[in-house]
């Protein structure tokens, strides 16, 4: 649980690194990436233990798959939220899907 709790903070660091700066439009380029980059490294800080704790009860696959569904979690409330966008049904149905394959990934075969 450790884990997925550090994958959640690491995820919204990531979110605001990778698409925060869409707000600041008029921002020099060079300015929002050395924001970014900042922001990115909080990002590793929990990323990184979050692997590695992780790796003791989930296989490589099994926490890819869980990093990209809390990264689906996270973006769709700060889509929402922070830009203001809708969440459209044919993104829904999408990352439905996504998450269907969890089912696949984590399912003893």
């Amino acid at each position: 649980m450790r884990a997925i709790a550090l994958l959640v903070v690491s995820n919204i660091f990531m979110t605001f690194a990778w698409y925060g700066h869409l707000r600041f439009r008029s921002s020099a380029l060079w300015k929002v990436i050395v924001i970014s980059w900042l922001i990115a490294f909080f990002e590793y800080c929990f990323q990184v233990p979050a692997n590695r704790i992780g790796s003791y009860q989930f296989s490589t696959a099994q926490l890819k798959t869980i990093q990209e569904v809390i990264t689906l979690i996270v973006f769709c409330g700060f889509s929402v939220f922070y830009l203001k966008e809708e969440l459209k049904w044919n993104y829904l149905v999408g990352f439905g899907l996504m998450i269907g394959a969890v089912f696949f990934v984590f399912k003893k075969w």
